[in-house]
């Protein structure tokens, strides 16, 4: 894994009130492409970049980033197996 990845996430925190992130929910993760995962997580890495939450907002994004960065690389994985058979046949 790139180590830079979570580096946006080690930034200097500050309270503000603006930023609530949803937890990303098992069920529904089934239902989102790739993309919006990605997009997701952009999302909050530019949240945090632009405008640091407080301290527990950020943990929580985190944790939710993490969530997302794991089911973006299930994913990924996933369609490198597919391609891996199609190459084999």
């Amino acid at each position: 894994m790139n180590k830079g990845f979570f580096e946006p996430f080690r930034l200097l925190v500050r309270p503000t009130a603006s930023f609530q992130p949803p937890m990303p929910d098992a069920s529904d993760a089934a239902d989102r492409t790739f993309e919006d995962t990605l997009e997701r997580l952009e999302d909050i890495v530019d949240t945090l970049e632009d405008d640091p939450p407080s301290l527990d907002e950020a943990l929580d994004a985190y944790e939710e980033g993490v969530a997302l960065a794991n089911e973006c690389l299930d994913r990924l994985e996933e369609a490198e197996q597919r391609v891996s058979e199609l190459s084999i046949d």
